[in-house]
């Protein structure tokens, strides 16, 4: 006889399984994400051959921060700046969300990790304000701490898991303490690890949604691999590693090689020696006495010479080519990354040496805002309780990633004005001359005040001609039009 289970108090078999395999899925690639981290924060080692290095130079450690540029140069032209719906209607409750969960500053988070270890993870639920009306909950969670079964034929995840502190999402649980939630179609489970090694249930989220509230956001994708990667590539890693090491002999080299070596010939041992005999030290004979030397016995000057300094242009100029190897690998223009030739690029070399960069950043925002989109309809459907309208589409507001001039783009908006392409009084006029969401906010909103000033003003001057006389007119006589005179 087998004794009953309660379902709020324990897990299933079915739910112990994927604990299992989510947790191994997200040990087997943490090892992988964390060197993608090392090496966006320079944290990375260098491997050396062991030859040139010296022992007492072995803790040395030289970095240069190629792919953290590379990666935030392409995350700071991906500003999201409004969520609102296509057709152009009342987008307060897309908007109510997006406050309450500050997404317009998050998503630069979510954007930056994505970007790094290849993909980021947003989760929806319920919100804890404990009233029915509290926005959805959206929270980005880094690929470190979270994971997901996917079914790529339906292209939507199957189950999802994170793992973390447990003291920074409440429940009473210390710091050593680690808190599992396991997200399922049907709910959201809440979960500890007991000292016995078995798991305790701590709350049920029964959201019957029938999907997971999990969106990934991928980067890089491909068809045989939807999980994405990283913008710090296998030849990232290589050529930050080599101008590392050639940093590294740099450095080595002006430690023995910076001052340059000198030779004397036919010196008297003297010259060495201080007043009591005893030898100088190498540094006290450099600069002291090799430069006033005696003559010999015979009257000869000894012979004073000196080896060539060591040249680090030689050194410098392979620093260049990697940071124009590194600049093809990045997408990026070579002066972002510290090489300058002897003529200044011009601004219409600049914007052409920008043209991948921008290209990159235009496929990301598709990317990531079908992203955003889905986070945002499961937003709405965890507040409505029922899926949105499928015929409405929601759409992502970015940033223009490229570097236009404000004069370009405001002459963009007046020549579609004037060829009747656009209406003047249209939003998308201002969006094209390069107005924020809130500033087109704001000029709605002084159009409207202008509009009604124009009307009252309007609605006072045909109420002052309707009260002044016609000027060909009589004057009234003392008993015109009163019968009592």
């Amino acid at each position: 006889m087998t004794t009953p289970t309660l379902p709020l108090l324990s897990l299933s078999d079915d739910e112990l399984d994927l604990i299992t395999a989510l947790r191994s899925d997200l040990l087997t690639h943490r090892f992988r994400l964390e060197l993608l981290d090392a090496y966006f924060n320079g944290e990375q080692l260098v491997r050396d051959l062991g030859i040139s290095i010296p022992p007492q130079l072995q803790h040395l450690h030289t970095v240069i921060g190629w792919p953290r540029i590379g990666v935030e140069a392409l995350e700071q032209r991906l500003d999201l700046e409004a969520v609102r719906w296509a057709d152009g209607s009342d987008a307060s409750d897309l908007e109510e969300i997006v406050e309450a969960n500050d997404l317009l500053d998050e998503s630069s988070l979510a954007h930056l990790d994505a970007l790094t270890y290849g993909r980021e993870y947003i989760a929806v639920g319920s919100g804890d304000c404990g009233s029915p009306d509290c926005p959805p909950l959206i929270s980005v969670e880094s690929p470190l701490d979270m994971t997901l079964m996917w079914d790529a034929r339906v292209r939507m995840a199957t189950a999802a898991l994170r793992e973390c502190q447990g003291a920074d999402y409440g429940y009473g649980l210390g710091p050593e303490q680690r808190l599992l939630v396991l997200y399922l179609p049907d709910q959201t489970i809440y979960t500890m690890r007991t000292p016995s090694g078995g798991w305790e249930v701590l709350d049920r989220d029964i959201h019957q949604l029938g999907v997971v509230p999990v969106v990934r956001m991928a980067n890089r994708q491909r068809t045989a691999d939807r999980t994405g990667r990283s913008e710090i590539t296998p030849e990232v890693m290589s050529i930050t590693d080599a101008a590392c090491r050639r940093l590294m002999g740099m450095e080595i080299a002006s430690e023995f090689f910076g001052a340059p070596q000198r030779y004397i010939l036919g010196a008297a041992e003297s010259a060495f020696q201080d007043a009591d005999g005893n030898p100088r030290s190498a540094w006290e004979t450099y600069i002291g006495r090799v430069l006033a030397l005696e003559r010999d016995e015979d009257g000869n000057v000894p012979t004073v010479g000196q080896f060539t300094a060591h040249d680090p242009s030689t050194q410098t100029k392979i620093l260049d080519l990697y940071a124009r190897i590194m600049a093809t690998q990045l997408g990026l223009p070579p002066h972002m990354l510290g090489y300058t030739s002897d003529n200044p690029a011009s601004a219409d070399a600049i914007r052409s040496a920008e043209g991948m960069l921008v290209k990159k950043a235009e496929r990301r925002t598709r990317r990531f805002g079908a992203a955003w989109r889905e986070v945002m309809r499961l937003a709405l459907w965890v507040r409505d309780g029922q899926p949105p309208d499928k015929s409405r589409r929601i759409e992502c507001v970015w940033r223009n990633p490229a570097t236009p001039t404000l004069a370009a783009q405001t002459d963009s908006a007046v020549k579609l004005v004037q060829a009747g392409i656009v209406p003047a009084d249209s939003d998308v006029a201002l969006e094209l001359a390069g107005l924020t969401e809130d500033q087109r906010r704001r000029v709605a909103s002084d159009r409207r005040r202008a509009q009604g000033s124009q009307l009252l003003d309007r609605l006072t001057q045909l109420g002052a001609t309707a009260a002044t006389p016609p000027p060909d007119a009589a004057p009234a006589g003392p008993g015109d039009g009163n019968p009592g005179f």
